[in-house]
Parts: structure tokens; C-alpha cells; sequence
């Protein structure tokens, strides 16, 4: 049986249509890009058996194009359907939140490093600058490593906040194992980062670790 076949409350575009994006489930979402399944399966039985071998949305979507291509029922068409998709997403939150862009609260900056570092494979640390006003003057990846960890220079962290001209600074970086609590390795560097820009006049606002659940706000815990 077809999607098409199912009673038209239950098909997920109408489902959507009728009950707004939210109602559906993640299988029902991935069927609608899929739009269809192969001999003998529907686009959402399909979306199920992809979700069951790769566990959740992100692992199915982080996986390379050959593998993508190779897995029965897909092909480059649903490939390159889905990265649009996503591009599309990204795209849409991140109008708005580029340079000129205010931050007052952790939920705004949450939402931003999390479109900016979530999906790395490996640990990235950044910085946001900011002027006097909390306004965002500009984003930078400083410093790429490992699955598990980075190494911080704050010669380059100066340098960049000198040529911003910036008032203050907010770390980021990814945890790519997903857990975002901070390792007391990641307190003592921004313990020690916080006090070295104090002697150019810099302040360090917080410091957000993203993972799979969230982001962690430095601040928020009383550890910066």
C-alpha cells in the first residue's frame, strides 16, 4: 500500500497541512523529502528503516553522499533534496543573526552558536565579538582539533579582538560526543583567557559548550 492509499487524515502532507508541522514525527517528516519509498515499501516506510539503522535525524543526515546513494531506495535525487532542505533551514534561522545582530540573553546566542557548530565531526572553538553594545562585529573558527579535543591560542584570540576593535567576547566550542558539560580542563582556559584579555580592556561574557542536547552556558553555571 501506497501513501497515497492511507486515509487522508494519516497521510503526512495533509497531517501537516491540517495539524501544522509539529504534529508529525520525524519519520513522517523525512518522508515528505523523500516523497518516495521503493518496490514494496512507501517513502515513509523508508523514512522508518533509515532512522532505525542510523538511530536519529542527525546520524541519518551526516552521513557522506556515496553512503547516502548506495543504501536501496535513495539516490542523488532524495540526496541532494534533503541537503537543500537543511541548507534552506540553516539559511532561514540564521537571517538576522549576523553581523550588526544584538546579544542580550543566552537563549538568542544558544541559538546561534548551535547553527554555527553543531555539526562538526570534530572540536572547533570560536569566538563571537562584540562591540559595547553587545552587538555582534564578528564570528570567528579559530582553532580546529581533534574528536576530543582543541588547542587555544590566546595570541590569536587577541590579535582578532585588536582588529574587531571588540568590547567583549563570548567563547564557543562543540563537544562532538554530544555530552555538553564542561571538563574542568575546558574551566581553566577560560578562567585563564577571561583574565588575559582583562589586560586589554576585553570582557568575557560566557563561554557556551554545544552538544547533542543543548549548549551550556558557562555564565549560567557561575563558572566564568
Amino acid at each position: 500500500m501506497t501513501i497515497s492509499d492511507w486515509p487522508i487524515n494519516e497521510q503526512p502532507r495533509e497531517k501537516l497541512l491540517k495539524k501544522g508541522p509539529e504534529s508529525l514525527s520525524d519519520a513522517e517528516i523525512l518522508s515528505i523529502f523523500l516523497r518516495t519509498g521503493r518496490e514494496g515499501a512507501s517513502a515513509i516506510d523508508l523514512a522508518r528503516e533509515l532512522l532505525t539503522k542510523y538511530r536519529n535525524l542527525r546520524q541519518l543526515i551526516e552521513i557522506d553522499q556515496n553512503e547516502f546513494c548506495q543504501i536501496k531506495g535513495l539516490g542523488i535525487v532524495k540526496y541532494v533534496q534533503i541537503q537543500a532542505a537543511i541548507e534552506l533551514g540553516k539559511r532561514y534561522l540564521q537571517t538576522g543573526l549576523e553581523n550588526g545582530q544584538t546579544f542580550t540573553n543566552p537563549e538568542q546566542t544558544r541559538e546561534f552558536i548551535t547553527l554555527k557548530l553543531r555539526a562538526y565531526p570534530n572540536e572547533i572553538f570560536a569566538c563571537l565579538y562584540l562591540d559595547n553594545h553587545h552587538r555582534l562585529i564578528g564570528f570567528e573558527k579559530h582553532f580546529s582539533g581533534t574528536i576530543d579535543s582543541t588547542q587555544v591560542h590566546a595570541r590569536e584570540i587577541i590579535r582578532t579582538a585588536l582588529k574587531h576593535n571588540a568590547a567583549a567576547l563570548i567563547f564557543a566550542h562543540n563537544h562532538p560526543s554530544g555530552i555538553a558539560e564542561p571538563s574542568q580542563a575546558d574551566i581553566d582556559l577560560t578562567r585563564e583567557l577571561k583574565k588575559t584579555l582583562a589586560l586589554i580592556d576585553v570582557r568575557v561574557l560566557d563561554h557556551f559548550i554545544i552538544g547533542d542536547s543543548g549548549a551550556v552556558s558557562f555564565a549560567e553555571r557561575g563558572l566564568i
